[in-house]
């Protein structure tokens, strides 16, 4: 393993045994942040004392809004403290999915939150990004080092270890760049469906006129599961066709509300995510991944 010289990976409490696996893979120093909240909800945090010239921030962005001004607070305290290279680790990119105004006068949040983000760091990296109208994550954070890894090929694995020869199946138009990076990396059979929303819980799901599903054990492939309505009606298409079986292989288990008790209601069997937000249906540990990715980040 070859150690990065000269950096510190900060983290919060609350992330203490995702930062540690990351921090060993790297083979670098992992330091917690100390949180205090005052009854007003205000922040006071503190940071190491002494801080090396390399500083690495773990942060997953899920329920972000109060993440994001701890970015902040923590960046701009770095830099004051000596840190002169700054890198965020966030496995889960908030504020990724609004990249246009649909209707007049919607705020763009992934041109804003890119530049504010590109603002506080040198380097990001993360993992499967909500990237559709756009080709680089370097075009929604323009930063040095927009790093973009991919979970879909850890994913492939797992299915492939629980399924003889699964068929891949991408929920939408826009989930064909994960279920064909997971099904390049097997040789594996997949199908990409087409998804027409009417809002965030209503949505229908057509499977392509020409899919061979019929005896199939299948596999839905994407990259986030939230509200679950595409995956639960993914999966009555794929059943009503004939599969034999439905799982489900995410990269981020957002999982709102009732998602997994509808998505199993509607006949899915196993769900298998990484460890990118922590939930119990984790199976893939990104750390190594992204471990090597903070390896490959220049020291200047």
């Amino acid at each position: 393993m070859t150690k990065i010289e000269d950096m510190v990976l900060l983290h919060f409490d609350d992330e203490v045994a995702e930062a540690s696996r990351l921090a060993t893979a790297a083979g670098i120093e992992a330091a917690v942040i100390e949180r205090h909240r005052f009854p007003d909800d205000e922040l006071r945090l503190r940071l190491p004392a002494h801080l090396p010239a390399r500083v690495a921030l773990y942060r997953s962005l899920h329920r972000p809004n109060e993440k994001l001004l701890e970015l902040l607070l923590v960046a701009r305290s770095a830099g004051k403290m000596g840190a002169q290279h700054l890198t965020l680790v966030a496995p889960y990119l908030a504020y990724m999915r609004q990249d246009k105004a649909f209707r007049a006068g919607e705020v763009v949040s992934q041109r804003i939150v890119g530049e504010f983000l590109a603002g506080l760091f040198d380097g990001v990296i993360t993992v499967d990004p909500h990237l559709h109208r756009i080709d680089t994550l370097a075009e929604a954070i323009p930063v040095p080092h927009a790093i973009a890894l991919s979970g879909a090929g850890l994913l492939a694995d797992v299915a492939l270890s629980h399924r003889a020869r699964p068929l891949l199946v991408g929920p939408d138009l826009e989930s064909r760049q994960w279920v064909e990076t997971a099904a390049q990396r097997h040789e594996l059979d997949f199908i990409v469906c087409e998804k027409v929303r009417h809002d965030d819980r209503r949505v229908d799901i057509a499977l392509p006129a020409d899919a061979a599903v019929r005896g199939r054990a299948a596999v839905i492939v994407d990259d986030v599961a939230s509200s679950g309505h595409t995956l639960a009606r993914t999966a009555e298409r794929l059943l009503a066709a004939g599969a034999a079986s439905v799982d489900v292989a995410v990269t981020h288990a957002l999982f709102a509300d009732d998602a997994l008790a509808l998505i199993r209601a509607a006949g899915v069997g196993e769900v298998w995510s990484t460890d990118c937000i922590v939930h119990p249906s984790n199976a893939v540990q990104i750390a190594p991944l992204l471990a090597e990715a903070l390896r490959a980040v220049p020291p200047g």
